[in-house]
């Protein structure tokens, strides 16, 4: 950001920031995979068996968790046809959207895909079974209440990183309102991430691939189905791109944890027992209080960047605890989020 201003091109400065973070992730690793004497040493050699098996597999693998985030590089490219600042707030509230699905799914998905392989290799479907449902329920764990959290924070979010410079009052509410349409599908996200290793873990390959390119046609025609309403009557088609983005993904999910199913893998129980009553009373309550206690929305846009930052934590931290507190309360506990045999 403070680099940007003196380059020939200012976005190249936020680009720039991207590829850095990358390499920095990367490098945060490093240490932790030193010490435990699995430092990755560049072998080229395709001619390996192995090596030619991974590429073979990876290409497929890449695509079918990838739908959704080719899907949102469509909505940039059609949102540029629309009104200025469309593009801008898609990628803003995308952003968003990016941060529970990043920190949590990807973490779950990359955990449970060595679990779920050695699973098959040992032809233990009952653990293989138990290993998903237990992903998929520490997923809606976050999911859910991270849906509510932005659907009802989304201007006083967006409001305390966004509105500076350029960034208007009326593009924090153009923002907000694709951001709503975008929470609506994060549950989704989410599942692919953890529904996909299920395949992977088998080696089908085909049929997430096969059941992305369902999901790309439909956020085609749902593009068209919401984009031109909302365009010509609220003059917010940006709007429709993340709603057909949010429903493609929700048949991608769909699609996914039907073929499982029908495929051998049993995934009963998920919000059996005490969890959904658990995690619908604590998000209830959570929600019931972001609610009462947030200022309303002209407040954020005209207030200055402490009262915003300040407010904004504390409703954070203040929705977080209640969530937590009541699923503790309720009889919840750490080993059974850590421990896919306990349910």
């Amino acid at each position: 950001v403070f680099w940007a201003p003196t380059m020939p091109e200012p976005a190249m400065g936020l680009a720039m920031g991207v590829a850095l973070a990358g390499v920095v992730q990367l490098l945060f690793q490093l240490p932790s995979l030193h010490a435990l004497r699995l430092t990755p040493r560049p072998i080229w050699d395709t001619g390996d068996p192995g090596v030619r098996k991974i590429l073979a597999l990876m290409v497929p693998a890449l695509f079918g968790v990838s739908v959704s985030q080719i899907n949102l590089l469509f909505d940039t490219v059609l949102a540029s046809l629309l009104p200025d600042g469309s593009v801008a707030w898609l990628y803003y509230s995308d952003r968003l959207t990016e941060l529970p699905l990043g920190v949590f799914a990807i973490a779950i998905a990359t955990v449970i895909l060595p679990t779920l392989s050695a699973l098959n290799t040992r032809a233990d479907s009952e653990a293989f079974s138990r290993t998903l449902v237990w992903a998929i329920r520490n997923v809606l764990l976050i999911a859910v209440p991270a849906t509510v959290a932005l659907w009802i924070l989304a201007e006083p979010i967006l409001a305390t990183l966004f509105q500076y410079g350029a960034f208007s009052e009326g593009d924090v509410t153009m923002a907000a309102a694709s951001l709503r349409a975008y929470t609506l599908g994060l549950g989704a996200f989410m599942l692919i991430k953890v529904l996909a290793p299920g395949y992977y873990a088998r080696q089908d390959m085909k049929t997430p691939v096969k059941i992305g390119i369902i999901a790309m046609v439909s956020n085609m025609v749902l593009n068209v189905v919401f984009v031109f309403p909302l365009m010509w009557y609220f003059d917010m088609g940006h709007v429709g791109l993340a709603l057909a983005t949010s429903a493609s993904a929700w048949i991608n999910a769909g699609l996914l944890f039907i073929g499982l199913r029908r495929g051998g893998v049993p995934l009963a129980g998920i919000l059996g027992g005490k969890y959904a009553l658990r995690l619908l009373a604590a998000v209830t309550a959570m929600a019931v209080l972001l609610t009462l206690t947030t200022p309303e929305v002209a407040r954020w846009l005209e207030a200055d960047l402490w009262w915003r930052v300040s407010h904004v934590s504390l409703l954070v931290i203040a929705g977080l605890g209640s969530f937590v507190v009541l699923l503790g309360a309720m009889g919840l506990r750490l080993r059974e989020i850590k421990d896919p045999g306990l349910r």
